[in-house]
């Protein structure tokens, strides 16, 4: 099959465009310039695109092509990044290929999965993109209470198919939130509390090596990167399929959102604290504060209640008894429905930057300093939530996984987005003024939210007294830092 060409000067301007520090790079007749793994100068032949096309079962996209467009983009659109190739991969066999072809020619190389990319990193410029997004398919079995899920799965694909045998496992917020790079960093989700993190849920994962060797991973099999792959991100290769312990869940819960004004948001908040702090672990609540339609500020309580519906209203009685709210949105939901209630706020293409620490609970520290802010500096495009953690996650000894931070009962999140590319300063600037308020009272980061704009440092406190057996992982398995566009664990 032949390719498209390009012309040596055409192709020069269109990856150059979207290079860093204005760095043109240069093309020699019909070769294709690339970004290599140092971000240095390649020139790629012809042939070796040719060969590496030919080789693939799924399809290569080069910038001009059809396709390419749209497989670039990812969900945070305050990334516009312009790979010089994207090989859309249909399976393990395809991966392998990627991998040994990025590794031969050194060339910056980033991975995507379900595309959320909250940090970009699933993107590159000038280099290559290993897509996983065509690789889809799910598999329920329900007899066992299992499931195996290929890399590009959304969550909200795998919520519909396990929910079909009234079964879950723990999943993000978001349902089109890819399970890979959820899984991989931790994993978040309603069920949390009562069943533990995605990466806890895991029995087994097929990964591809930097060295292009495929390992089967589990307890048994490869203990040693089974334990760095739940928490470790993306660090030590490509999983081209993931295992998971399925849980009885549904298909109705209680749940919904609770809904307070702002104003007295400080003594309410307070209030919630000191009912959160012995809340059942089958109880969610992660509290929001979002601007409503009126650009008027509001608490969110968005709950769950994964237990028996007979004693779900006991459970969030004192929810309710908070003060009087605006709105009362609790009841019996289907669990598949409130899994995607929150996709109209984080919709696919808005521009996002996102900040994030531990907390051990909704303190009265991070209240006063969330409420004087946001009363001195407000801003309609943010939103600030307290995620909710504890209850099953504790339950782990931290050295158990890579995961690190087990005693947190919160993840707080700062969100600045913007529709227009024009905006995008102000919002991170005031996410950036809040955050240092904020930071010093956190401890610690989670590697699926804090966006990677930061120094090592930050690795290096997400993964606490994990971190150096991290980094003899890396150095064993990816000794070249080939899989570095992540939350990078460097090997030396």
């Amino acid at each position: 099959m032949r390719r498209r060409t390009f012309c040596a000067s055409g192709l020069t301007a269109l990856v150059s465009a979207s290079l860093p520090y204005g760095r043109v790079l240069a093309t020699a007749g019909d070769d294709v310039a690339v970004m290599g793994l140092g971000g240095e100068q390649r020139v790629l032949k012809s042939t070796d695109i040719d060969d590496f096309r030919a080789s693939l079962r799924g399809h290569l996209l080069m910038p001009g092509e059809n396709g390419y467009e749209s497989a670039r983009k990812v969900w945070n659109g305050a990334f516009d990044r312009k790979p010089a190739l994207i090989a859309r991969c249909a399976g393990a066999g395809d991966v392998t290929r990627a991998v040994s072809f990025a590794r031969t020619h050194e060339l910056l190389t980033a991975v995507r999965g379900g595309g959320h990319s909250l940090s970009g990193q699933s993107v590159c410029d000038g280099g290559l993109m290993i897509d996983l997004s065509p690789m889809g398919s799910i598999r329920i079995d329900p007899v066992a209470c299992t499931a195996r899920v290929e890399p590009g799965v959304l969550l909200g694909q795998f919520d519909r198919e396990a929910q079909a045998f009234g079964l879950a496992t723990t999943a993000g917020t978001v349902s089109d939130t890819g399970a890979a790079g959820l899984t991989l960093g931790g994993g978040f989700g309603r069920l949390a509390r009562k069943y533990g993190l995605a990466c806890d849920n895991l029995t087994a994962v097929d990964l591809i090596t930097a060295d292009g060797k495929f390992f089967r991973v589990g307890a048994k099999d490869n203990p040693d990167l089974f334990w760095g792959l739940r928490g470790g991100g993306g660090n030590f290769g490509i999983a081209t399929s993931f295992e998971y312990r399925l849980h009885s869940v549904g298909p109705t819960v209680l749940g919904g959102r609770l809904i307070y004004p702002f104003a007295g948001a400080r003594e309410l908040l307070r209030s919630f604290a000191d009912f959160d702090a012995h809340a059942p672990d089958e109880l969610y609540v992660d509290v929001l504060i979002p601007t409503g339609p009126d650009h008027q500020r509001i608490v969110v309580f968005d709950v769950c209640y994964c237990g028996p519906l007979a004693g779900a209203e006991r459970a969030v009685a004192p929810l309710r008894n908070l003060g009087k709210p605006l709105r009362d949105g609790l009841g019996p939901a289907l669990y598949v429905e409130l899994q995607r209630s929150g996709d109209a706020g984080a919709p696919y293409g808005r521009g996002y930057y996102i900040k994030s620490g531990y907390l051990p609970g909704v303190t009265s520290e991070a209240i006063d300093v969330m409420v004087d802010y946001l009363e001195g500096s407000p801003l309609d495009t943010s939103v600030i939530m307290f995620a909710n953690l504890g209850g099953a996650i504790r339950g782990v000894k931290p050295e158990a996984t890579a995961y690190w931070h087990r005693a947190a009962a919160r993840d707080l999140v700062v969100i600045g987005f913007w529709n227009d590319p024009s905006d995008a300063q102000r919002s991170t600037q005031w996410v950036r003024g809040i955050w240092a308020k904020f930071e010093p009272l956190t401890n610690g980061y989670y590697v699926n939210t804090d966006v990677g704009d930061d120094p090592q440092h930050r690795i290096r406190a997400a993964y606490g007294n994990n971190y150096p057996r991290l980094v003899a992982l890396k150095k064993r398995y990816d000794p070249t830092n080939l899989f570095r566009l992540n939350a990078n664990i460097k090997p030396a």
